[in-house]
């Protein structure tokens, strides 16, 4: 795979002149940004600006940026937009810096366009059931505000308590509930969106209907901020769901751990939620905090079910079929508190992880009958390129974590890691999946995404990109190669 790549430094022989000349660019292209924004909303200086270089992908290799600047309003985002374009600077939209694959990672020369200030909730109606937001509102804000209306906004990343609504629609975020309920795109009514050379887009509508053209919003969300600046979503919202209960159980391996999911879910029980651990996550997250999971568990799988006084069947059906799988140890859940106190540990999965050194985050999804096979591969490239791999991963709906863990100050260990990522996406690909169900592509998996689209879906790919932005400043090197 080797480190992605950022937009090149400028060649060292450059002439003293042609610096000069850049220089004076620069320090233009600053004025010219201050002049129509407030007061601190620029940065500059390298100890501001080191802060917003990189997401959590920090395998990745991130860029210095001219500047970082934070608008609160469109009409500055539209300014931003125009003095970069004149200028043909890069420009970098960022949100928490929570994501795993690069995307947010700043360029060499480029300005990060941060939008953690426009964090207001515009809109909550209950008789439309939407939101209106702008992007840097967290994804947990907005859950909490919408649950005083009898709402809920289902999309919930594990980072859904410090990543951002932009964040989330730049990514397509998906989460715990995604088995049930669906993906970020599948709540997105409609998009304002500043484009590159300033323009604002208006796409999609209000209404919970509505097929007039392309769909130019479910086109932006996933794009990773290669094609405009989302200023503005309208979301959709859902009744609040009844109270959930939750069942856990233990295996001794993997394999009749999935079994048991696959057959809670052909037998119709539809969890809201429904995620697998495997033994290394689970000693790893013991390890981290004292949660009483055994340490010996193969495999582990927790299911919630949201049913109101119809969970406690269902909880029950989940826990019968798992004993039935040949699970050691099945608990469920006696009210909400104790399932909040099992859901705890798979939040923990990441932070818990990185306990164990450095990772390269896999995020391949695959066909739910073909998660045993996946499994059984994960474990054969640990082995064959002698490194640590951990398996978490949303096994309702196939899409899984494989997250390699190595030296990072060892150049063996990181060579073999490396290989190892490849290899699963490879993997994921051959069993009829995807290189992200979730993450995104980002810098991390921009060369595999060419295998996963093949050369004509790379060139409309392509072409799309270039009827956004002609210029290629909207996070160049993202995405696309």
């Amino acid at each position: 795979m080797g480190h992605p790549d950022v937009r090149a430094v400028p060649d060292a022989n450059e002439s003293e002149v042609d610096t000069g000349e850049e220089e004076r660019m620069s320090e233009s292209a600053i004025r010219e940004l201050r002049a129509r924004l407030p007061d601190g909303a620029v940065l500059t200086d390298p100890d501001s600006t080191e802060t917003y270089r990189r997401d959590e992908a920090d395998f990745c290799v991130a860029g210095t940026p001219l500047a970082v600047v934070r608008p609160e309003s469109t009409e500055q985002v539209q300014h931003v937009m125009r003095v970069a374009a004149e200028h043909d600077l890069p420009v970098v939209p960022q949100g928490a810096r929570s994501g795993l694959s690069g995307a947010a990672d700043a360029v060499d020369g480029g300005l990060v366009l941060s939008l953690s200030r426009m964090d207001r909730i515009l809109d909550i109606d209950p008789v439309d059931q939407v939101a209106v937001v702008e992007p840097g509102v967290i994804n947990s804000a907005l859950s909490k505000a919408v649950a005083e209306h009898g709402l809920s906004y289902p999309p919930d990343p594990s980072s859904w308590e410090m990543s951002t609504l932009g964040g989330n629609l730049a990514t397509n975020a998906g989460g715990l509930c995604c088995v049930k309920y669906g993906v970020t795109a599948d709540f997105v009514r409609g998009l304002e969106v500043v484009l590159a050379d300033g323009q604002v887009l208006s796409t999609g509508r209000r209404s919970a209907k509505g097929v007039a053209g392309y769909d130019l919003t479910r086109l932006l969300v996933g794009s990773e901020g290669t094609l405009g600046v989302i200023t503005k979503a309208t979301l959709g919202l859902r009744p609040a769901p009844e109270p959930g209960l939750t069942a856990a159980a233990v295996f001794a391996a993997a394999e009749p751990a999935l079994r048991a999911v696959n057959r809670i879910v052909a037998e119709g029980l539809q969890p809201s939620m429904l995620e697998f651990l495997d033994g290394t996550t689970v000693r790893a997250i013991q390890d981290y905090r004292d949660m009483g999971l055994p340490p010996d568990a193969g495999a582990m799988v927790l299911a919630q079910s949201d049913r109101g006084g119809r969970s406690a069947d269902d909880v029950a059906a989940i826990g019968r079929i798992c004993a039935e799988e040949g699970a050691l140890e099945v608990a469920e859940a006696a009210d909400t508190a104790e399932s909040e106190m099992l859901w705890q540990s798979r939040r923990m999965v990441n932070a818990a992880i990185r306990c164990l050194g450095a990772t390269l985050i896999d995020d391949v999804s695959v066909p739910r009958s073909r998660l045993v096979e996946l499994l059984d591969g994960v474990r054969r490239i640990a082995e064959q390129h002698d490194v640590l791999v951990s398996c978490p991963g949303h096994v309702g709906d196939g899409n899984m974590h494989p997250t390699v863990i190595f030296d990072r100050a060892d150049d063996a260990a990181v060579a073999r890691a490396e290989a190892a990522f490849d290899a699963v996406m490879r993997l994921g690909l051959d069993l009829g999946g995807t290189i992200t169900g979730e993450h995104g592509v980002g810098l991390l998996k921009r060369r595999w995404l060419e295998h996963e689209l093949g050369p004509l879906g790379t060139e409309l790919h392509r072409s799309i990109k270039a009827a956004f932005d002609p210029r290629g400043i909207l996070n160049p090197g993202k995405v696309l190669a």
